[in-house]
Order: C-alpha cells, then sequence, then structure tokens
C-alpha cells in the first residue's frame, strides 16, 4: 500500500462525472487497440490542480469508476486504500508538476511507435489528424540517467528525467518502452493517443514508397486547432462502440 504524504492534505471528493469519464477513457484506449493489459491515463483532479485521477493497478480494458484512486504530485495515495496504484504512476505526477497545462496524460505500448523510439526516428504529422504533433515527437532514453534498468519509470527521478524529455511537446517516444501522450482534456489526449499510433503506421508505410512531405509546424498547428475542436463527434463514437458492446 503506497502511504499518504503528510505535506499534502486530502482533496475534496473528485466530480463522479470525470471519474465516469476516466474509467470510460481506459476502456475506450483499450478498445482502440493502443493499450492491452498494460498501459494507463489520468487526469487531473478537477478541484485540486496537485492531484490526480488514475485507475487502481488493473487491465485498462477492466477499469470502472469503482478503481479510481486520487494521487498527489509525490505519486502517493491521498487517502489509504487497501488496492495498489500503478508502479509507473511517476510518469503523470512529474508531467503535472512540470507542465501546468496538462490536464490529462496517456502512457501506452502501442506497436507500431516502438520502432520509432528505438531508431530514434521522431514521430512527424503525416496527415492533418495527426497535427497535434507538431515539428515532431519528443525521445526519451532510460540509460542517459539510470544506465542499464527494466526500462520502467519507477519513481520521481526517472519520472522527472521523462518530464524533461517530454519538454514542450504532446507526445515523448520511449526507447525500447513505448510512449506517452498529454492533452488539455481526457477526450483530446484519447484522441492523440490514438492518432500517434495511426501516424505511426502511415509514417512506417510511407517511408517505404519514398521521401515524406509532413505537414509544416503552420500547417500542423492549424490542423490540430481544426480537428481537436471537434474532438467531441470521435469520442461520442468511441464510446458508443464501447457501451454497445458491454
Amino acid at each position: 500500500m503506497t502511504s499518504t504524504s503528510p505535506k499534502t492534505p486530502a482533496p475534496p471528493k473528485a466530480d463522479a462525472a470525470l471519474v465516469e469519464k476516466l474509467a470510460m477513457a481506459n476502456r475506450i484506449l483499450y478498445n482502440q487497440g493502443v493499450v492491452d493489459g498494460f498501459g494507463h491515463i489520468s487526469v487531473r483532479h478537477d478541484k485540486s490542480p496537485d492531484h490526480f485521477l488514475l485507475s487502481r493497478n488493473r487491465a485498462p480494458g477492466l477499469v470502472t469508476a469503482e478503481d479510481i484512486l486520487c494521487l498527489d504530485m509525490n505519486g502517493d495515495l491521498a487517502e489509504p486504500s487497501e488496492h495498489r496504484s500503478y508502479l509507473e504512476r511517476f510518469i503523470h505526477s512529474e508531467i503535472y508538476k512540470a507542465r501546468p497545462d496538462v490536464m490529462s496524460v496517456v502512457h501506452s505500448h502501442s506497436q507500431s511507435v516502438i520502432p520509432f523510439g528505438v531508431t530514434g526516428q521522431r514521430l512527424r504529422p503525416i496527415f492533418h489528424m495527426s497535427g497535434f504533433l507538431g515539428s515532431g515527437s519528443s525521445l526519451f532514453e532510460i540509460r542517459d540517467g539510470a544506465g542499464n534498468t527494466d526500462m520502467l519509470i519507477r519513481d520521481t527521478y526517472l519520472g522527472k528525467a521523462l518530464a524533461q524529455s517530454l519538454g514542450a511537446s504532446n507526445c515523448v517516444l520511449m526507447r525500447g518502452h513505448g510512449s506517452t501522450t498529454t492533452g488539455p482534456s481526457i477526450e483530446v489526449v484519447v484522441y492523440r493517443a490514438i492518432y500517434a499510433e495511426v501516424n505511426a503506421k502511415l509514417q512506417i508505410q510511407a517511408a517505404a514508397l519514398g521521401p515524406i512531405n509532413f505537414l509544416t509546424e503552420e500547417e500542423a498547428a492549424l490542423a490540430a486547432a481544426t480537428t481537436e475542436a471537434q474532438v467531441v463527434r470521435a469520442w461520442d463514437l468511441w464510446r458508443g462502440i464501447v457501451q454497445a458492446a458491454s
């Protein structure tokens, strides 16, 4: 059991609708093939910016509202619980600390993204749906700060190093591990995590044909502003698919 940090008072109870939405986001990401038995999504607490919500250690496709825990920026549980939190909760806590603009974080091991991290290639926006990639993803190399490890972000030191590598980007690739995507809401970060995987597939396919004419940084920003303003349309579709399968 993770202990409660004595320095951070427990926050008010999070909005029930936000908790339900986070649980649904877990199941959407599973349904869309971004996560499997592993991976996780969090959201910043709606009433306390120094806390965030994250499922207990459970496969994303099984997460319900009852599984959602509240943690502080040390990665500690805000209140005692019989449930264990994810080992890599420090991915979330350190990004929230470093990036006040980030409201939701997804960590996944989606298959088409892995080749980019191990080759040092950036994900770059190949079409308008991935404009959030801007000038390209950033890259985190865990060996730089920790030598040989099990590749997991298991403490604040590694979480901080990951957040530094993320910088101002919306997506950071983690060599030999996966990726982490950020966004201003649950709906947007789910969209970005899904389309990061789509973009990776298309980028690999296009590279086999010849040089790629990527979106410019300005094109990417304009495209992102348009597509992400309509993200609720995709969210409603994805949510409906999960609900229909329940």
